[in-house]
């Protein structure tokens, strides 16, 4: 079952789902086929249904679009196609195995031909004929209400030495977290999808269960349209799109790219956007959902990008808890949805871009111990974000790598200027984690009225003078940086009149998206 597959609404029978499918010739059979198992109380951990562990009512599961919950003791059953997926929706305070990565294994594979053979990259092998039974093993598990996520944006490595630049960059400093789990919110690769498995080993280190999102750049290529460009993913990973509650927080990974279409140059490329057949999961999901849980939908393309955004916005937007988290454009973002785009919630719904960890594609001059700077293209440092929930509360935290967790803004002004040009001389604050809701402000060695700062539009000047400084250094490199953009979290003002001679120090204070403070200092000098 995946997306050559017309729209089938909750309300069709058995017989007429598989008619469709049928029709749309995604089956390959005429016969009905109904997958049936047990969720149950893993009671040895050893993921296998041993006499004396019962099933677990009341526990939803999945075949990617209709949803089912389990009987009193814990049996249930679903249609199947010959490519169908199924799993289990996580419940709170339970948890799923993990694989030797630390992968959550919450799904079956129903692929009896496998994945096609003549892909660069291996798919699915032929599961074979469905079991007579497939039985989802939970065990208990400690989540309080309050808890937190990290979140990787893009890690997107093309070689060896580029996962490395990963584990030193960020995943050594994040070994023995007290997160509860970790989400690579797409392009977990640069196309070389053989890079799965050291990356995931890589990432297993950090010591929590590790979800993943499906990027633009984690596809089979070769698949003339989406149908089987996620077979790989699949194959390390499972479902590319599912959900799962940890805590009071009901969380739902979406696949949001559309691999086939055809751009001006007659070229296959991708686009945001998401099936009827994932909308009509995402519709029989919520529905399960009560109004007072926080929703947090996960998917790789901003939802800003996808084609048929207003589609998901008329599924979120009565409900009075949701957030959304992407990551793919290389720089952050705090994203507040409102009419103009569509939406009709009365809220503006939160969007969160995320920081990437490969920040500009890991280019840049490389530092003392040989990692590329690699700062994003809106002039914040490369890193990772780590995410806390509270009930229906949620607080982002923004990490650069390697940097303390207190490095939180950027001050540009030139080294020194005549006491003349100051009031001609700009002050720009990159503050990393800010938004149209924060405030920033500055003053001068420590006295006198703060100073408010404008938010600009524009790109940062550290970047850019940075970009020009390695440009000219190596003019005919291959792998430059790329081109500025406009900062979403830039602000400016310029220098106060009257500042006498000598060694002045400025002194910034800015909130974030969270109404927090954050400070920096910077040293200029005023000459005669």
């Amino acid at each position: 079952m995946r997306r050559s597959i017309m729209k089938i609404t909750n309300s069709l029978s058995l017989f007429l789902w598989l008619f469709v499918l049928v029709i749309s010739g995604s089956a390959g059979v005429l016969r009905a086929e109904t997958a049936t198992g047990v969720v149950f109380h893993d009671r040895n951990g050893n993921g296998r249904r041993d006499p004396g562990e019962p099933g677990l009512p009341g526990v939803h599961v999945s075949n990617q679009q209709e949803i089912v919950a389990t009987d009193a003791e814990g049996r249930w059953s679903l249609p199947v196609a010959e490519d169908t997926i199924l799993f289990v929706i996580k419940p709170s305070g339970w948890a799923t195995p993990a694989d030797r990565n630390r992968l959550p294994r919450f799904y079956y594979i129903h692929k009896p031909k496998g994945s096609p053979a003549n892909f660069r990259y291996p798919g699915v092998a032929p599961t074979g004929p469905l079991p007579e039974s497939i039985d989802f093993a939970l065990r208990p598990a400690e989540e309080p209400p309050k808890f937190t996520a990290i979140l990787f944006g893009d890690p997107q490595p093309n070689s060896l030495e580029q996962i490395d630049y990963i584990a030193h960059d960020v995943i050594a400093e994040l070994i023995g977290t007290d997160a509860q789990f970790g989400v690579t919110l797409g392009d977990i690769m640069f196309d070389k999808l053989e890079l799965f498995e050291p990356e995931n080993a890589n990432i297993a280190l950090i010591g929590v269960p590790w979800y993943n999102v499906i990027g633009n750049h984690d596809l089979n290529f070769e698949s003339p349209d989406d149908r089987d460009s996620d077979e790989t993913f699949h194959r390390y990973f499972g479902p590319n799109y599912y959900s799962f509650d940890h805590g009071p927080v009901h969380f739902v990974v979406l696949d949001d790219v559309e691999w086939g279409v055809t751009n001006a140059a007659g070229k296959r490329t991708y686009r945001g956007g998401l099936d009827a057949i994932q909308l009509a999961f995402v519709k029989n999901d919520l529905a399960l959902v009560p109004d007072e849980k926080l929703v947090v939908l996960m998917m790789h393309i901003p939802l800003t990008e996808m084609e048929n955004r207003t589609e998901l916005y008329r599924l979120i937007e009565r409900r009075p808890h949701c957030i959304s988290i992407s990551g793919h454009t290389h720089w952050q973002a705090h994203q507040y949805i409102t009419r103009e785009d569509g939406w009709r919630g009365e809220e503006p719904h939160h969007h969160i871009v995320n920081v990437t960890v490969c920040g500009t594609w890991w280019k840049g001059a490389k530092d003392e111990v040989g990692i590329p700077h690699a700062t994003m293209r809106d002039g914040a440092p490369n890193g990772y974000s780590i995410i806390t929930f509270d009930g229906t509360r949620h607080t982002l935290d923004f990490k650069a790598a390697r940097q303390p967790a207190d490095y939180q803004l950027s001050i540009h002004a030139p080294d020194e200027i005549s006491a003349a040009a100051a009031p001609e001389t700009f002050v720009h604050v990159n503050v990393f984690n800010g938004s149209e809701k924060s405030v920033v402000k500055m003053r001068i060695d420590g006295q006198g009225e703060w100073i408010a700062l404008e938010k600009v539009l524009e790109p940062d000047p550290y970047y850019v003078e940075i970009r020009e400084r390695e440009m000219a250094a190596q003019p005919d490199s291959a792998s430059p940086l790329n081109a500025p953009v406009p900062s979403g979290h830039l602000w400016k003002t310029a220098l106060p009149a009257g500042l006498k001679a000598g060694p002045r120090l400025i002194e910034v204070e800015a909130t974030d998206a969270y109404g927090r403070p954050h400070g920096g200092k910077r040293l200029i000098r005023i000459l005669e």
